[in-house]
Parts: structure tokens; C-alpha cells; sequence
């Protein structure tokens, strides 16, 4: 085809940003993380962990459930960033789990020569990874998949170093360090974004949304809702706990979504749903409810608690895209600080309120200085978002990383291989 031809000796008009960056970055560090896994891993051998192993993989096979198809269609709306959307994030969750189950075994169990892997740590890691994946919503399409496999290994070093901190200095336990991971992702992602912030003008059309992207994103939000009572319940180790995680993770979902579509209605002037905010708000009372679902023994209680982290999505989805995120020149793709921010937030200001109901037979002493420990322990994962997001941000802003310019953001075609087209791409 002579079209065909002449197009590609005149060269895409498409900047080859992959080609000379992401080929040998990836196996550069795909080969080292090979190498340590190699001198410093084995499995775990023992008859006992057998029985384990069967009894952790249902909650493994869900929490890869969320991550890999979830999150991964959730954000796929745009209408020309579809590909990009999905494979980015499964590539992002691929090497996050690798560099993540190290990071963890490397931090916990520094002194020993050989780190023993169990389906426990992959759990933990795959949640872990999780992080980068909320995060990614807020600077999809702005960035390419050298950025994002940086980002991957800024984020989750940082996480990890933060249930550390979070752990042994604050004496939280793995279940409320993990849940925080909401609020630190979209706040490290948001201050990302904010860092790569450019005019959009150009590339303002590509941020739209269409019917087949939309319908596919419902269908990550749809895996996220169905599942997401057990990533709540993951890490709580006595039985009643973990069943009261599940039951009001659930209730709390439940409300979100009947909240979230009916508001959306209500703040149409023609009664219409927003499927965007449906994308989105319905799924805040999971985040909302993560930190304190094991403490609250009555259902009401997650109920209330999932019609006001809708009430707050949808109203973050109305007011902060149009009035905030303009004034602070920030552009949040997939609504990550209305979606995970804000309802994190609010669970971690939950949690804060139910703990003294916890304490009892203490002096008042010593729950003011619990409720002090507990602020600590909400501001150190939004504090340490911030500051690290800030730091990545301008790191990725280096030019060795061959960003996309802002002309393409949001647009396959800048990474993949369309053969349909008769011309250069």
C-alpha cells in the first residue's frame, strides 16, 4: 500500500518516547530483582503451611481479583486511552508484587540470609502494590510506562517504609496500617499530578469519556464492590472480627451505591444519572469503612457511615473537579481524591471516634493520650503521601524518562500498534 509506505519513511508523528526507554530500564530491573530473588528467597517447606496455603488462597485469588481487573477496568473510561488503561496497570501490578514481596521480607526480616515466601506475603504484597494503582488514576494518560514502573518503585518503598514506622513506633497493627493505604495513595498520586501538570488544551477532547470505555470501567467497579469485603478482612486474624469486617464492608457498600446513583440523579437539573460518579462513589463506603469494619458491632453504624462517604464522593465529584482542582492547577484523571482521598479519610476520622469505646477500665489519661497516637498514626500515611508524591513528581519530570508531551496525553496510539491504520502512527 503505497499510503501505508509513505507514511511510515515520513515517521510517526507520535514520539517514539518507548522504544529507547522502556526495552532496557525493564530488563535491567527485571534481571536484578531475578538475581536477589535468587540469593536471598526460598519457600516456605513445612506440612503446616500446606493447610494454610489452602486456607489463604481464597482471599489471595480475591484481592488479585481487585488488582488486576478491578482497578484495572475502573479507569478505562477515556474514550481513546482504553489500552493504556488496562495494560498499563497490569504491567504496573506485575513488577509493584515482585519489588513489593521483597520490600516487605527485606524490611521484617532484615537479619536472616534467606527470606522464606508463604501465599501471605504475595497477599500482602499484591495489596501493597494496590497503592500504585489508586495512585495511577490520578496521572493516567500523563505519563508513560517508564514514569509508572519509577512511581512503582518510589510508592511502594515508601509504603512499606510507612506500616513499618506505622507498626514499631505507633503499635498499629498490620490490618489499620494496610487500610490507610487509600488515603496515602491518592494523596501521593494528587501531589504527582500536580507536579506534571501542563495545559490541557490540546488534549482536552481525549478526556472525555464514551459508551463502550464507560461500560467497561463499570465492570472493574462492579469486580471492586463485589470483592471488596475481602480485601477489608484480609489481615484480621480471630473469626468474629473478620466476620463483622465482612458483614459491614458489605452493608456499607450497599448504602454507598444507593446513595451515589440517587444523588447523582438529584444534582442533575433533568433527573439524570452521572455514570462517572457511579464509577466512582459507589465504592466509598468500602474505603470509608476499611479502618474500623472488625470494631463496629452494630449494622446501622457501617450503614450511616457508607451514606455519608456517598454523600461526600459525589459532592468531591461536583465541586473539586470544577472549583479546587483549577485553582490549584491540578488535574486528577480518575477522580482518585474523591474516589479514595476523601472516603479514607473519613475512615480513618471513624476509627479515631470508635476508639474509645475500645478502652475501658482506663483512666481518661490514657485514652486522650490513645486518641493522640491514633491522629498520629491517620496524619503519618497523609503526611508521608504528600511529601514522597511531591518528591516522585519532580523526579519524573526529568527528561530521561521521555515523557509524552501534552499534546498526547490520553491517546493509545503515542504507545501501541494500531495495524488498522494505512498510515504512519
Amino acid at each position: 500500500m503505497p499510503g501505508a509506505g509513505a507514511g511510515h519513511r515520513m515517521g510517526s508523528k507520535y514520539p517514539r518516547s518507548v522504544l529507547f526507554s522502556l526495552p532496557p530500564w525493564a530488563f535491567v530491573l527485571e534481571v536484578a530483582l531475578i538475581l536477589i530473588f535468587f540469593f536471598f528467597t526460598r519457600y516456605e517447606t513445612s506440612v503446616r503451611s500446606h493447610k494454610k496455603f489452602l486456607d489463604t488462597y481464597g482471599v489471595f485469588q480475591d484481592v488479585t481479583v481487585m488488582a488486576a481487573l478491578g482497578l484495572g477496568f475502573l479507569t478505562s473510561s477515556l474514550r481513546r486511552y482504553g489500552w493504556s488503561s488496562v495494560a498499563f496497570n497490569f504491567l504496573a501490578l506485575a513488577f509493584g508484587v515482585q519489588w513489593a514481596v521483597l520490600l516487605e521480607n527485606f524490611l521484617y526480616q532484615i537479619l536472616k540470609m534467606k527470606f522464606v515466601f508463604t501465599l501471605s506475603s504475595v497477599r500482602l504484597a499484591t495489596m501493597s502494590a494496590m497503592s500504585l494503582l489508586i495512585s495511577a488514576g490520578a496521572v493516567l494518560g500523563k505519563v508513560n510506562l517508564v514514569q509508572l514502573v519509577v512511581m512503582a518503585l518510589a510508592e511502594v518503598t515508601v509504603f512499606g517504609a510507612v506500616r513499618v514506622i506505622g507498626r514499631h513506633v505507633l503499635n498499629m497493627d498490620s490490618h489499620l496500617s494496610m487500610m490507610y493505604i487509600h488515603m496515602f495513595a491518592a494523596y501521593f498520586g494528587l501531589a504527582v499530578a500536580w507536579c506534571l501538570s501542563k495545559p490541557l488544551q490540546e488534549a482536552e477532547e481525549k478526556t472525555q469519556t464514551a459508551t463502550i470505555p464507560s461500560l467497561f470501567a463499570m465492570l472493574g467497579t462492579l469486580f471492586l464492590w463485589m470483592f471488596w469485603p475481602s480485601f477489608n478482612s484480609a489481615l484480621l486474624e480471630s473469626p468474629s472480627e473478620r466476620k463483622r469486617a465482612v458483614f459491614n464492608t458489605y452493608y456499607a457498600l450497599s448504602v454507598s451505591a444507593v446513595t451515589a446513583i440517587s444523588l447523582s440523579a438529584l444534582l442533575h437539573p433533568r433527573g439524570k444519572i452521572n455514570m462517572t460518579h457511579i464509577h466512582n462513589a459507589v465504592l466509598a463506603g468500602g474505603v470509608a469503612v476499611g479502618a474500623s469494619c472488625h470494631l463496629i458491632t452494630f449494622p446501622f453504624v457501617a450503614m450511616v457511615l457508607g451514606l455519608v462517604a456517598g454523600l461526600i464522593s459525589i459532592g468531591g465529584a461536583k465541586c473539586l473537579a470544577a472549583h479546587f482542582n483549577p485553582v490549584l492547577g491540578l488535574h486528577d484523571t480518575c477522580g482518585v481524591h474523591y474516589t479514595f482521598g476523601l472516603p479514607g479519610l473519613l475512615g480513618g476520622i471513624t476509627y479515631i471516634a470508635l476508639m474509645p469505646l475500645q478502652i475501658s477500665g482506663n483512666r481518661n489519661a490514657t485514652v486522650g493520650f490513645q486518641l493522640i497516637i491514633e491522629a498520629g498514626a491517620l496524619s503519618l500515611p497523609l503526611a508521608m503521601g504528600l511529601v514522597s508524591g511531591l518528591l516522585t513528581g519532580l523526579l519524573l519530570n526529568l527528561k530521561i524518562w521521555k515523557g509524552p508531551p501534552a499534546a498526547k496525553y490520553f491517546d493509545d496510539q503515542a504507545f501501541w500498534e494500531f495495524p488498522h491504520l494505512a498510515v504512519g502512527y
